[in-house]
């Protein structure tokens, strides 16, 4: 009995994990020399077809738009084709935007909520600028992020039974509280929204100051087999 009650434990896991939305990771590309320009790549496999898919975006973090001609998106309509193949792909797509735009300085990572980290509501993220001695930062800030319901373009009730949320982001610096972003009407290519967590903090390698950071949330639009995980990127503007 102990036996068979492990084995169907291990086979809910399993078809538990099969019904699940896809959830995309993030790689940090960097950001332009002059800090204006910053570019990610989402990638995953797409739940129900199984077809691996890979968007790279280009912000630019003066006006908080994508860059003319982005996100570059590919996604593969077969199975066979890997998720190494299409990331190659769209990465030679993206290529020539990435020159011109002189993007060519890594990221350093400030703060970041791992995947695996229990316990954690990801509403709330305190960072400060690395410094060279180990623990050390520079300054001493605060995300605070929440959700309210809000207008999409699609039909959240109809698709998936639930009114969408927008999301509200604001940034603390010793008491001062400062507004970073505040949805209005969903854009269309956000789709269903679900949920919304911080993910991370990232910002110029060797910069001195917060002044050129890009906040990262993850958000979560409704998909064919549960919430999906994407990412927004949020200039903090310092």
């Amino acid at each position: 009995m102990v036996r068979l009650g492990a084995s169907l434990f291990a086979m809910l896991i399993t078809v538990t994990s099969a019904f699940a939305g896809d959830r995309a990771v993030i790689d940090f590309i960097g950001f332009s020399d002059d800090s204006r320009y910053f570019a990610f790549e989402e990638y995953g496999i797409q739940d129900g077809s199984g077809f691996a898919y890979s968007s790279i975006y280009i912000v630019d973090l003066s006006n908080d738009t994508w860059v003319v001609g982005t996100p570059i998106r590919i996604q593969a309509d077969d199975e066979t084709v890997s998720l190494s193949q299409i990331r190659a792909e769209v990465q030679l797509q993206a290529a020539d935007d990435i020159e011109t735009l002189d993007i060519n300085v890594p990221v350093e990572i400030a703060a970041l909520i791992g995947d695996g980290t229990p316990g954690s509501d990801a509403q709330t993220l305190r960072f400060g600028v690395p410094a060279y001695t180990p623990g050390d930062v520079s300054g001493d800030y605060e995300l605070q992020l929440s959700s309210f319901a809000a207008k999409a373009a699609s039909p959240c009730q109809e698709w998936f039974g639930i009114d969408p949320l927008g999301y509200e982001l604001s940034i603390s610096d010793n008491g001062n509280e400062r507004l970073l972003h505040r949805d209005a009407t969903l854009p269309r290519s956000r789709g269903c929204p679900m949920a919304y967590r911080l993910y991370g903090v990232v910002l110029p390698f060797q910069a001195g100051s917060m002044g050129d950071a890009v906040g990262i949330v993850s958000v979560y639009p409704g998909g064919f087999e549960g919430p999906d995980r994407r990412f927004i990127a949020v200039p903090l503007g310092l």
